[in-house]
């Protein structure tokens, strides 16, 4: 029995999506600009349904304080 997890489901996008747009080298931190990860995640977010709007600004709020403290820019290991 698979138990659907629209959240592990999104961050799972989320993290192939960093992967195809950074400018790190292969293998590196997979960064890209808080701002793309943001509307990347907002917009999936918005088309599961799953998941409200007040769990996606606490989500990115907890993001960015991370992405701050590295030029702006969101690490996988930030989620």
């Amino acid at each position: 029995i698979s138990c659907w997890n629209p959240l592990q489901s999104l961050l799972s996008s989320m993290k192939q999506a960093c992967e195809i747009l950074t400018r790190d080298p292969e293998g590196g931190a997979a960064r890209i600009p808080f701002e793309t990860f943001s509307f990347l995640y907002s917009y999936l977010a918005s088309i599961d349904g799953e998941i409200s709007e007040t769990e996606t600004k606490a989500f990115l709020h907890g993001i960015k304080e991370q992405a701050d403290k590295h030029s702006g820019m969101v690490l996988i290991r930030h989620f």
